[in-house]
């Protein structure tokens, strides 16, 4: 159902509120170099740090622009079963096309919490929904029989944006799920790897100043031209490195500032780049030709 180059959209600020002109510009940059689908509020967009309020007009707000001409897959996870379908049934009565999903942080529940959660969520709100699943950042991993069992029990939930890390991880869910089940990267550095056994996409973080690039890697490797999509994924690999020498989106969002894109603003608890990454950074963005 979801495939290619999907971006996980940064949430411009300006002066600790939302730039929505701003937000829609961003939109339009996406569309115009080839994204293949837009995710507001997942963790590149600061989720955490957004009210309700919010979080709702950020979804709004990039359905309105989008205009159907992409799918919009909404980031609408929480800690909380209540609040996700909260956030869930409000993505679908805005017009979002899926959701986006988070594995449960900071309470870390069992293979059985984890599978009664994202069931309690895919029975009550009849919207196709993609896992995300990233042990790092909430503490559980979900195992490769749990996932299999929600993609066989709930026919909305269609797909996984895999960050586990482990390409392992991914195979095993490949063969487990079967090919009516998304398998997206949801780590730019793998996204060469994870198509290459089966995967269909990538949500990615790099997109955000790259988006023609990596939409072209993917076109590149579903055409079978596997030497031009090998070749772009090493002169990518760089920047994307440079997109995590501090926690995302820090780094991206810097670089977002330099280029011009909009603001570097993020909200605490994150903070300004380091001036030594800082550099890096730009060094970066500077070889691949972005700043001069």
């Amino acid at each position: 159902m979801f495939r290619g180059s999907i971006v996980a959209t940064a949430t411009p600020f300006h002066k600790e509120t939302i730039d929505e002109d701003q937000l829609r510009k961003l939109i339009q940059f996406q569309i115009k170099n080839g994204t293949d689908g837009i995710v507001p509020c997942g963790t590149t967009g600061e989720s955490p740090t957004l009210s309700y309020k919010e979080h709702y007009r950020v979804i709004e707000i990039c359905i309105e622009e989008v205009k159907g001409r992409v799918p919009v897959i909404a980031g609408t996870g929480s800690n909380s079963t209540a609040e996700a379908i909260e956030l869930t049934e409000h993505a679908k009565a805005s017009g979002a096309d899926a959701a986006l999903i988070v594995s449960p942080y900071y309470n870390r529940p069992t293979q059985e919490g984890l599978y009664l959660h994202f069931k309690k969520i895919a029975d009550t709100v009849k919207i196709p929904i993609i896992i995300y699943n990233i042990a790092g950042r909430t503490g559980v991993n979900i195992e490769t029989p749990t996932l299999a069992r929600l993609a066989k029990n709930c026919k909305n939930i269609v797909g996984v944006k895999e960050a586990s890390g482990s390409v392992s991880q991914m195979m095993d869910v490949k063969a487990a799920c079967g090919d009516k089940f998304d398998l997206m990267s949801g780590d730019d550095v793998l996204t060469l790897p994870l198509l290459s056994i089966g995967g269909t996409g990538i949500i990615s973080v790099v997109a955000n100043i790259i988006p023609r690039d990596v939409a072209k890697m993917v076109k590149l490797f579903e055409k079978g031209d596997l030497a031009g999509a090998k070749k772009l994924h090493y002169q990518m690999l760089p920047l994307v490195k440079a997109m995590f020498l501090e926690t995302n989106p820090v780094p991206v969002k810097t670089a977002m500032g330099m280029m011009g894109l909009c603001s570097d603003e993020v909200r605490l608890p994150l903070c300004e780049m380091t001036s030594g990454n800082k550099e890096k950074l730009k060094q970066a963005l500077k070889e691949y030709g972005l700043i001069k």
